[in-house]
């Protein structure tokens, strides 16, 4: 395919180069509207495809035209790019909370795809959850679907109004886990250790828990008890979480950010 992408920062790009790595979009048919005049020169000195900083009449060269920039940016762009489309083009937005509706009426354009993918996409082990417009055909759909596989993994939500709360729960995922991590580090210092090897304690241990956790044949629950022996070390933090409300306040910072998402979208 040929594919243009309009705001080429961190996740315009995992998807730029997923697509180059597994030979889904030659460089050459990769268009890149960039409009901060000195990434879109480090892009031009990289050769990651053909970079402009403004919406041109040659966007309507290309199959699909993926948005990715911020959702406050979009109607700044929105005229400009509604002169340009084609008929059969495909739209990939993965813009945090502007619906399908809002994109189709705006653009007056029926092909679109909304996705939401996260930060790990960077490293080809992202996880992104997408929503189609009824006029996609399934075709059209196992194309994008194939694109977007090449960054992680994908799953296709038929109800739309649930990428509020996949934003929430995987698209805004890692920053909780970074700021756990971040918290235990900072744990480790205060008990003595350097920072380098309080962070190399908290990484391994969240490398191999993580690894537990997909290849255990136990519930969640069960890999906690299997930690946490009766009167000892474990079950004391883990009390004190519980006195400090910790997962009723992660699960109302999520819900919190399920709104945003949705406030967003209106």
């Amino acid at each position: 395919m040929k594919v243009a992408i309009i705001g080429a920062g961190n996740m315009g790009m995992a998807f730029a180069k997923s697509f180059i790595q597994y030979d889904l979009v030659k460089k050459e048919d990769l268009f890149l509207i960039e409009k901060n005049a000195e990434r879109a020169e480090a892009l031009r000195l990289e050769k990651a495809g053909v970079v402009i900083d403004t919406i041109s009449s040659k966007i309507g060269e290309y199959d699909l035209i993926i948005l990715s920039v911020k959702p406050q940016d979009f109607p700044s762009l929105q005229e400009e790019l509604r002169a340009v489309i084609q008929p059969k083009q495909l739209i990939l937005s993965i813009m945090a909370g502007i619906s399908i509706e809002k994109i189709i009426s705006t653009l007056n354009h029926p092909l679109v795809v909304r996705a939401m993918p996260n930060t790990p996409a960077l490293l080809g082990m992202g996880m992104t959850a997408f929503s189609a417009a009824g006029d996609i055909t399934l075709s059209q759909l196992k194309k994008i679907e194939n694109l977007i596989n090449s960054t992680g993994r994908a799953v296709f939500l038929e109800d739309e109004s649930l990428l509020d709360a996949v934003t929430a729960l995987s698209g805004s995922g890692p920053a909780y886990f970074f700021y756990l991590v971040k918290a235990m580090i900072e744990a480790g210092k205060q008990m003595g250790f350097e920072e380098s090897m309080s962070a190399l304690l908290v990484k391994q241990t969240m490398l191999g828990s993580f690894h537990l956790i997909n290849n255990a044949e136990k519930s969640l629950d069960e890999l906690i008890k299997a930690v946490a022996s009766k009167g000892g070390t474990t079950e004391a933090a883990l009390k004190r979480f519980e006195e400090g409300l910790l997962a009723q306040n992660l699960q109302e910072g999520i819900f919190a950010a399920q709104k945003r998402a949705t406030e967003l979208s209106k």
